[in-house]
């Protein structure tokens, strides 16, 4: 837990060199190798009451969630996805590091853990929680952990705020008019509320 207690943001790094990211689509989670990403930043939030416990929220501001939907039928694996939080599912959303070493494991709401898989597809870059049965596979849940600066993962969040809106006015087929372009340069220049606005909903 000490690796989180006091980490703003934190990448996880499994045993094939590639990080936990979060793909775009805003739902599923993968292993990645471009760890400069933001994707591959996660923001730590403690769990009230539960000193033991934290939720891991990605750049997308959904958070990293255990489901009990198998990853593939007759397999043991579950799938881990983004989602957003639940009140009366906030158990799927905790996750207990258990210090192994110098790394970390992640135990789930039922008491499996966060892997990478290796292999072929469809398990290549995927990532599940279960049980870490195999010697073969033992070290699959095991995570380096490394901390990161929280200013820099909310600029990010925040330009891809405005990347969007910016997107949303301009993707029609007819030219932007004089009003949206204006409009766009004052979201641009609103950047700084818009990081601060962040910083706030985070702490």
């Amino acid at each position: 837990m000490e690796f989180f207690n006091k980490a703003k943001a934190v990448k996880l790094r499994g045993h094939l060199d590639k990080y936990l990211s979060a793909d775009s689509d805003q739902e599923k989670v993968r292993q990645s190798r471009r760890g400069w990403t933001q994707k591959t930043k996660w923001i730590v939030e403690l769990v009230e009451g539960k000193t033991n416990l934290i939720r891991l929220k990605s750049v997308h501001g959904r958070y990293l969630t255990a489901t009990d939907v198998p990853f593939l039928l007759g397999m043991t694996g579950q799938k881990v996805v983004q989602s957003d939080f639940d009140k009366g599912l906030d158990r799927k959303f905790e996750w207990e590091p258990i210090r192994d070493g110098f790394q970390v494991k992640l135990r789930s709401w039922c008491g499996k853990y966060l892997r990478a898989n290796g292999s072929t597809p469809p398990w290549r870059n995927s990532i599940t929680h279960d049980d870490p049965r195999a010697t073969s596979t033992r070290n699959w849940i095991l995570w380096d952990v490394e901390s990161v600066e929280l200013p820099e993962l909310m600029d990010s969040y925040a330009e891809s705020v405005l990347s969007s809106l910016a997107s949303d006015d301009f993707s029609g087929s007819e030219p932007p008019s004089p009003m949206s372009v204006s409009s766009v340069k004052s979201s641009r220049h609103s950047f700084s509320q818009v990081r601060v606005c962040l910083l706030m909903l985070v702490n």
